[in-house]
């Protein structure tokens, strides 16, 4: 069996089909001088000789002449490895398909352009309040594989699921969730093709099905209606048709089976943003489902403190505080950032452009920003928006190299009250490895200001 692509996945992948007696070829496009932790994770799996690396290019002699293939994800389908397997006849899966297949019990997956992470953790503070057997994985962080001896058929599984590992499966989680769909990684997919890939995570549901749906999100709303099994919503501002989890009078409100259930006050949500909101009624949806008792969900959302690199407290340095919301790729996802804060900001922006429209962003900022910091490989494009849009008059825009520059440019133009917010509208692929390092450098840049 060959494996492609040595990351979280790879290495679940290479633990679990060894235990099982097979022999893997690991492919990686990268050297080993850029796998130290991944090699270092498989590194007695190689010493007995379980597994044959083969590093520095994805060889299609690997995949042609392999029993079959697992493929991580973000693997390109295009990638000339894979395509000479498929024109092998080579079977290709993957770690979500393999989990999917072999896990005893029912499973919960969360999906969605944005908040699929918090939903997810959320979720499992839930169950983990609720004292009930469970495990989370997935996209989170987790290697699901690893997860499958814990697994019994009581077992509540809550994974996380992106775009990227929906397009390898053939089967749907017995419980379904779509936070919302909104335009993302254009630079690879068409919108219907990305659309269509969120769509897998209901569409091979049957009648005794479930899927969450955000339906004041325009997407997941039209879902509601193609959804092969039963419909669960959340709103912020409507009423729901049948059960689910909504905001009235400033109350969370649970319905399951038509029983109607106050659980906790808006004010008791420790998040910030009417983004973070619509996680917590997701995620109170999904526990419902799960049986999960309304004190527990109400206890695990007031002692929530959320996730690193979305809207996390740095620190606060002379009276200014420094915000690292990392995850913010995309345009609408810094603007749902931008819009959890009152006051004055400083805008940090920038990293590589995934050929999303900028415009509505350019014109908030505008409006609302002291400044705006740019840095990285497109912050010119970001820095041209924002100025177009201001005419020259403010925000003051500054354009900077690298992440630390922008820091040290932001607490220069920042004042006493002021928040300085890290939301980049980028991916961090110009300069580090995912956007977790990037908020580390972020921090570290925070870290130097308050060293001085």
């Amino acid at each position: 069996m060959t494996v492609v692509g040595l990351g979280i996945e790879g290495v679940d992948l290479v633990r679990h089909l060894t235990s099982e007696g097979a022999s893997v070829t690991v492919s990686d496009s990268r050297p080993p001088s850029e796998l130290v932790d991944q090699l270092a994770a498989i590194a007695e799996i190689v010493d007995r000789g379980a597994a044959t690396l083969s590093l520095g290019a994805n060889r299609a002699t690997d995949t042609a002449t392999a029993d079959y293939v697992f493929a991580s994800q973000g693997v390109p389908a295009a990638l000339p490895a894979l395509r000479a397997a498929r024109e092998a006849g080579v079977p290709i899966s993957s770690m979500a398909q393999l989990f999917l297949e072999r896990c005893p019990a029912p499973v919960a997956g969360i999906t969605g352009s944005a908040g699929k992470t918090t939903t997810t953790a959320l979720v499992g503070a839930m169950l983990a309040a609720s004292g009930i057997d469970h495990v989370v994985g997935g996209n989170i962080g987790v290697g699901l594989l690893s997860l499958l001896p814990r697994i019994r058929a009581d077992t509540r599984v809550v994974i996380e699921l992106s775009h990227t590992q929906l397009a390898s499966v053939d089967r749907s989680p017995q419980l379904a969730c779509v936070t919302n769909v909104t335009p993302n990684h254009l630079d690879r997919f068409s919108w219907d093709e990305y659309v269509g890939l969120k769509r897998r995570i209901f569409a091979f549901h049957g009648a005794d099905d479930s899927v969450v749906l955000n339906l004041d999100d325009e997407v997941c709303a039209g879902f509601a209606t193609e959804a092969p099994g039963r419909v669960v919503g959340t709103s912020l501002r409507r009423e729901l048709p049948g059960d689910g989890a909504r905001l009235r009078d400033d109350a969370v409100v649970a319905r399951r089976d038509g029983d109607e259930r106050t659980l906790f006050r808006r004010d008791e949500i420790p998040l910030r943003g009417d983004h973070n909101v619509e996680n917590v009624l997701s995620a109170v949806a999904i526990a419902a489902e799960l049986a999960v008792a309304d004190g527990a969900i109400a206890e695990a959302v007031r002692d929530f403190r959320g996730v690193p690199h979305r809207l996390e407290h740095v620190a606060t340095v002379a009276g200014v505080t420094y915000v690292n919301d990392s995850i913010a790729t995309t345009p609408e996802r810094t603007l749902a950032g931008l819009r959890s804060y009152d006051g004055p900001l400083v805008l940090v922006l920038g990293g590589r452009h995934k050929d999303l429209p900028v415009a509505g962003l350019a014109a908030e900022v505008a409006e609302r920003c002291r400044a705006v910091i740019a840095f990285g490989e497109h912050g010119p494009l970001f820095a041209a928006a924002v100025r177009e849009r201001a005419g020259g008059g403010t925000p003051v825009v500054r354009e900077v190299a690298s992440v630390g520059e922008a820091v040290s440019a932001a607490a220069e133009e920042a004042r006493p009250g002021d928040v300085v917010l890290f939301a980049p509208a980028g991916t961090s692929f110009d300069a580090y490895r995912n956007f977790e390092a990037r908020g580390q450098a972020f921090r570290d840049a925070v870290a130097g200001l308050e060293s001085v």
